[in-house]
């Protein structure tokens, strides 16, 4: 890493590890606490479908991987009477098996046929939800104990940002060193010339599918975690929109920049509570903004010359 790269590393831990939670405790204001570890955990599942952008398919259907994330965490903990901190990277496992399983035959599709496939996932993942018995279909899982660790707490919120920041935290410095090996370098070149890469020996659909499982895992801890601290989880907990929205979010922080998801989640998350106060045309003013900013900015908004500092792509 570059020395400034080093700095905004050093001045980002900092920030979220130290600094957020001075100004919380003294502001008083604790449910901040919650609202950011939103924050971390969507831009969490945000990333992997950033991932997917990345080998050149878009990717509509990241809310069926964290609804399924979550149902699997939440019937580990329940009925298998299994630890919440074992039930967790199982559940980006398990997420991820099913996305190989789906994967294999719609990552051969083109780009915009994969997108539409994408689209429906999500809503095929609630009807499962909604029909299993396993899952109580309407009734969802309540009464999710809380994690082991995090329950004996004082202050539970604080125990979950710490923990949400230090997963988006491991999450985005495996992103950043993925995207700089050689397997990131050969994804690149999925996204501009996919004939091309085939012709000279690079295996198209192994890459795709590794891609696609690692955006998966990534959606299906998301969804664990969510689980976790909600204590509940129902066939509503991830729609349509959730799924666009982490799709918006790496488009607005910049489809250039492995840590675009994290600020665009941000600023999305924080923009609509904000626009709160344009009453019946937020969602006019919100969708209008959007367009604008990407308009203005179509490589997001790391493209203002922040790139040296939060490590574009190579």
């Amino acid at each position: 890493m570059k020395r400034n790269q080093i700095i905004g590393l050093a001045l980002f831990l900092f920030t979220v590890l130290v600094a957020v939670p001075l100004f919380i405790q003294a502001s008083g204001r604790w449910d901040f606490y919650y609202t950011l570890t939103s924050v971390a955990l969507l831009s969490i599942a945000s990333a992997g479908v950033w991932l997917t952008f990345y080998i050149g398919r878009i990717n509509i259907g990241q809310g069926a991987y964290a609804l399924a994330g979550g149902y699997f965490a939440a019937i580990m903990v329940t009925k298998a009477g299994l630890s919440f901190w074992l039930a967790l990277p199982l559940a980006g496992l398990f997420t991820a098996a099913v996305s190989v399983l789906i994967g294999l035959p719609i990552l051969r599709l083109r780009g915009v046929y994969f997108a539409m496939v994408t689209l429906v996932l999500t809503e095929v993942a609630r009807l499962t939800a909604l029909a299993l018995p396993v899952t109580n279909g309407a009734k969802g899982i309540t009464s999710i104990p809380l994690p082991s660790g995090i329950a004996s707490l004082s202050n539970v919120k604080l125990g979950f940002y710490y923990v949400a920041v230090a997963l988006m935290i491991i999450v985005f410095a495996a992103m950043y060193r993925l995207v700089n090996s050689r397997v990131g370098h050969l994804c690149r070149s999925l996204q501009q010339n996919e004939e091309l890469a085939s012709s000279i020996g690079v295996n198209i659909t192994y890459l795709r599918i590794i891609a696609y499982s690692i955006s998966s895992f990534f959606g299906g801890i998301a969804g664990a975690m969510f689980v976790a601290i909600s204590q509940s989880i129902y066939p509503s907990s991830f729609q349509v929109a959730d799924s666009v929205n982490f799709m918006l979010n790496c488009f607005l922080g910049g489809l250039g920049f492995v840590f675009g998801p994290m600020l665009g989640t941000l600023v999305l998350y924080f923009g609509w509570d904000l626009l709160f106060q344009t009453g019946k045309y937020q969602l006019l003013v919100y969708s209008s903004l959007l367009i604008l900013l990407m308009l203005v900015l179509p490589n997001g908004l790391l493209s203002i010359r922040l790139s040296s500092i939060l490590g574009g792509r190579k």
